[in-house]
């Protein structure tokens, strides 16, 4: 109910807590800050540390919406920090549709067995449940009414509230009970097709997608405000594990033709470039928006004014109300000395204000800055982000056999938005050295904030991809996707690399061949009749696999760097 009334005040500060948590730290360090049961740190199973993640998200479910943002923390992104409150976040309703894939694939490894789980987060599992059994049909529909997803936005909340309550009150108490594993794929099974519908409704007529939503709160009814199309939205469907190919090649043809590409940089905007409106032309007012004898009232009350004229005669509010809970306070104190309004008058007012300001759609520095992640700037880890979901969605249109036209198709889409990448720029339209690593472009000018920023780990995993390298099941398979034929050698040369015990080696590589190291053991790269590796052991003995993969036992001994395996030699078609 305190959620509902004031989604903006969500955090209770626990006083008596924070000193024991603080003596704890005291005297046996850092795990004092952990969850503990009587005199130890409560430890639970993998499983039950996954369950919580994906049961605190589906609590704060909006059907058709996302996840209620109600913790007043930003998500990855915090130059949408004012999303908080009635934000509803697309994005992570995609990462929690890509946890739950996973989540599917673990489970689906083990048997049908059951497993120790806490008393109170079972009884939380059951809620949630309980909640989507009860409510599946509905919820695979699109254009769910208000109403019910108010219902069921309610229902999943309850179940978070007493797990909350329970927690919060007394901790947990050791007590474990036993959850079906067959349940929890039932769980799953149910759950991923009702986000997955979910995520679909957030589909727009461009044929991008939300990446966030407003909350419309009112009495047994939940609307949808729907905000400005975000890079970020993008990137999270094509990994979220819910478009087939030829959608994802959609999409991504949809955001290259969007107000998201920048030609300049030949790469993607985090928002569209807008122009905000001048200082001077905000908080203007029609006198004939308001009725003459209110009008008179309000501009009339001394300090405690609702509305003020400037020396020109324009109309605004007073510019002490900063949200609309002060219009209220203002009119109520107003109401108490005499001032004669009726109900609909007032709420006349009160909404002018709102429509006035529009606070609902503010969403931080990404709707108010033209730089630091604001508006027409480029954020250059969102942009290698989106570089990392387009190989996936490559290496997933391959495996699904997808035509070589769908296929084709997302290739060239993945070497467009690499080609906007900094190293490959001059320094002139780059506005600095390429290959150092820059947090923003804004759209006034060149790369800004120098730093090794995410983009990092994004270009590791891409890098691979390129090379033709990648693990899958605990194997290291080589798989020529995204290779391009420019990356093989034009002459003979050497690779130079640190090996394992530290040493400088050397290996040679023949032009037509392409060289690298992974976990320091150099691959070479050819192209050959294949697919075909030669394992060298460290020993002098070879072993070749008529595979484009690695056996698990060989690639575990390159993963732990065991010493065994001295090189690869690898052909591929």
């Amino acid at each position: 109910d305190e959620l509902l009334a004031d989604p903006y005040d969500t955090i209770l500060f626990d006083f008596e807590l924070d000193e024991i948590v603080s003596r704890r730290v005291s005297e046996v360090g850092a795990d004092g800050r952990l969850v503990w049961v009587g005199e130890s740190v409560y430890q639970v199973n993998l499983l039950e540390k996954l369950l919580v993640t994906v049961l605190s998200k589906l609590t704060n479910f909006v059907p058709g919406g996302g996840i209620w943002m109600n913790t007043q923390r930003p998500e990855w992104n915090d130059a949408n920090n004012a999303l908080v409150g009635t934000g509803i976040s697309v994005v992570t309703l995609c990462y929690l549709h890509r946890f739950l894939v996973v989540l599917d694939q673990l489970l689906a490894e083990i048997g049908d067995d059951s497993l120790p789980v806490s008393e109170e987060v079972l009884a939380l599992f059951n809620g949630v449940a309980t909640v989507f059994d009860a409510n599946t049909a509905d919820l695979l529909h699109s254009n769910l009414p208000e109403t019910r997803r108010f219902e069921v936005m309610e229902q999943l909340g309850r179940a978070g509230e007493a797990f909350r309550d329970q927690i919060y009150a007394a901790g947990f108490t050791g007590d474990r009970g036993t959850l079906s594993l067959s349940g929890l794929r039932q769980f799953v099974e149910t759950c991923r097709p009702i986000v997955a519908q979910s995520i679909r409704d957030n589909r727009r007529e461009d044929g991008l997608f939300h990446a966030y939503n407003r909350l419309r709160i009112e009495e047994g009814r939940i609307g949808l405000i729907r905000l400005d199309e975000m890079l970020e939205g993008q990137v999270a469907v094509l990994s979220a594990g819910v478009l087939s190919a030829n959608e994802s090649l959609e999409v991504l043809t949809a955001l290259r033709r969007s107000a998201l590409y920048t030609e300049r940089q030949h790469s993607y905007l985090l928002y569209p470039v807008k122009t905000l409106a001048r200082f001077t032309d905000k908080n203007q007012l029609d006198a004939a928006q308001i009725p003459a004898p209110l009008l008179a009232q309000l501009t009339q009350a001394g300090p405690d004014a609702v509305l003020d004229r400037d020396e020109q005669g324009g109309i605004y509010f007073s510019g002490h109300l900063t949200k609309a809970a002060d219009v209220d306070d203002v009119l109520d104190k107003l109401m108490a000395e005499g001032l004669q309004i009726t109900q609909s008058e007032r709420q006349h007012v009160q909404q002018l204000f709102i429509d006035t300001f529009r606070h609902d759609l503010f969403t931080g520095r990404s709707g108010g800055m033209y730089a630091y992640e604001g508006l027409g700037s480029i954020y250059w880890h969102m942009v290698s982000k989106l570089l990392l979901a387009v190989s996936e969605v490559v290496v997933a249109a391959a495996k699904a056999g997808a035509s070589e036209e769908t296929l084709s198709g997302l290739k060239a889409m993945y070497e467009d938005v690499r080609k906007g990448i900094g190293f490959n720029k001059s320094p002139e339209v780059y506005g600095a050295f390429p290959t150092d690593p820059y947090s923003h472009t804004p759209a006034s000018g060149g790369a800004r904030q120098p730093g090794m920023t995410g983009q990092v780990k994004e270009e590791v995993l891409t890098r691979l991809a390129e090379v033709g390298l990648r693990a899958e099941a605990g194997q290291i398979v080589f798989d020529p996707l995204l290779l391009r034929k420019q990356e093989m050698l034009d002459e003979t040369t050497s690779l130079h690399y640190v090996d394992i015990s530290g040493q400088l080696q050397t290996v040679s590589v023949d032009a037509g061949q392409l060289a690298y190291t992974f976990c320091q053991v150099p691959v070479t790269l050819q192209p050959g009749d294949g697919p075909r590796i030669t394992v060298q052991f460290c020993d002098g003995r070879e072993e070749v696999l008529l595979s484009d993969r690695l056996p698990q036992a060989l690639s575990e001994s390159i993963f732990m760097k065991r010493g065994e395996i001295a090189a690869l030699q690898v052909a591929l078609p």
